[in-house]
């Protein structure tokens, strides 16, 4: 049996005049034809206004066609493009309204339909996104929390290692820090991280990973460094293990370190540090960022008003509320003529004790919980999803 062939223009005309000599009602009609009621009455009104001719198709191409914006404008799209290979059309947006705000700009579409057809952009693969975490702490202000974290090594052309350390305030996302260090000791980011309190002030808490020299699987992961900051008055919090997510801001950062510096790497290892010196400066003062409404980062940044003198105090407790014991060369605390072993890495240093009830208390060096002590000379450290 042959198919019966029917021109969409006909269908159109049966529908029309069917309904105007109202011999169906618009529904059976547009059931009949297969077509929703809202076009039944388009075609309608088509044929009230134009005759036969409005049923035919007209063109879909849009009545106001993209404005034609002058060569030069295009010319500065393109230079920044050319400058700056790695930003994308907001950044170069918000760039040109600051350097020329008195002129009319194409938006970041437009924008980006220009680079493409000048082959400078290129579709980004999308890749799976993992789900967003509620941060360690709040950061409602610069200095609430900085990040810390080591990019990773890699090679110059002259097989020269690069060992970035990086460091960045986590509400404004400006670059306190981004240096090479040979080693990850104790001593050379205590150094670095010295220098970044005298300059910009004492921040209220540092993130890092689990790594060393930044934590150890010790008493409340202390490791020499986070002693020194809780010493120098800054509180040391750790991500989950395997969570780097936690910490996305500061991977983000590296992303972008990574793209602009060693993708691919300089020639030698001087040349290298130029880069990292020039990115310093393009990202805190010259490149818009995203999350900060397109500001950059170092119109959003105040330094600290805890100026830090240098020196390293103990931590203080509250002794109308909690014991305060001393730990041993040996760790050992002693409590009712008993010594409870509590870690070697707070050695000399003196730890709070908050009785809970009769038979146990909670250990406490300055703001991180080691665990709880029970009298019985029974010192518990916790399980690691409670070390928040």
């Amino acid at each position: 049996m042959a198919w019966r062939r029917i021109k969409v223009e006909d269908q159109r005309e049966y529908l029309v005049k069917s309904f105007l000599s109202k011999t169906a009602s618009m529904s059976e009609l547009c059931n009949e034809c297969s077509v929703s009621r809202k076009t039944g009455y388009k075609w309608v009104n088509r044929y009230t206004e134009e005759g036969l001719q409005g049923l035919s198709d007209k063109s879909r191409a849009p009545s106001h066609p993209y404005r034609k914006y002058p060569e030069e404008q295009i010319s500065k799209i393109l230079e920044i493009k050319q400058k700056y290979p790695c930003y994308r059309p907001k950044k170069i947006l918000a760039i040109l309204k600051r350097h020329f705000s008195e002129e009319s700009w194409p938006g970041a579409t437009r924008i980006y339909e220009i680079l493409k057809d000048h082959h400078l952009v290129c579709s980004r693969k999308l890749r799976r996104r993992v789900p967003r975490t509620q941060p360690l702490g709040e950061v409602n202000k610069s200095n609430d929390v900085w990040c810390a974290d080591f990019k990773g090594w890699f090679l110059t052309k002259d097989k020269s290692k690069v060992e970035p350390f990086t460091v960045t305030d986590g509400f404004s996302r400006f670059i306190i820090k981004c240096i090479h260090l040979e080693r990850k000791r104790f001593i050379d980011v205590w150094d670095a991280l010295s220098r970044a309190f005298h300059e910009y002030g004492l921040p209220n808490r540092i993130r890092t990973d689990n790594g060393p020299p930044f934590a150890t699987t010790g008493v409340g992961r202390l490791s020499k460094l986070s002693v020194h900051l809780i010493k120098a008055g800054v509180t040391p919090e750790w991500i989950n293990p395997g969570h780097p997510e936690e910490n996305g801001r500061h991977e983000r950062f590296h992303r972008s370190l990574k793209n602009e510096i060693a993708n691919p790497p300089a020639d030698t290892f001087i040349e290298q540090l130029s880069r990292m010196k020039y990115f310093i400066d393009e990202y805190n003062f010259e490149r818009p960022h995203e999350a900060l409404g397109l500001e950059v980062p170092g119109s959003c940044y105040e330094p600290s008003k805890r100026i830090w003198d240098g020196e390293l105090r103990s931590p203080e407790y509250d002794t109308s509320e909690v014991l305060v014991r001393k730990v041993g060369q040996n760790g050992c605390i002693y409590m009712n003529q008993n010594d409870s072993y509590i870690g070697s890495v707070i050695s000399g240093e003196y730890v709070g004790l908050k009785q809970i009830d009769e038979d146990s208390y909670r250990v406490f060096y300055g703001p991180v919980f080691l665990g709880t002590l029970l009298k019985k000379k029974d010192f518990r450290r916790p399980e690691m999803k409670n070390f928040r």
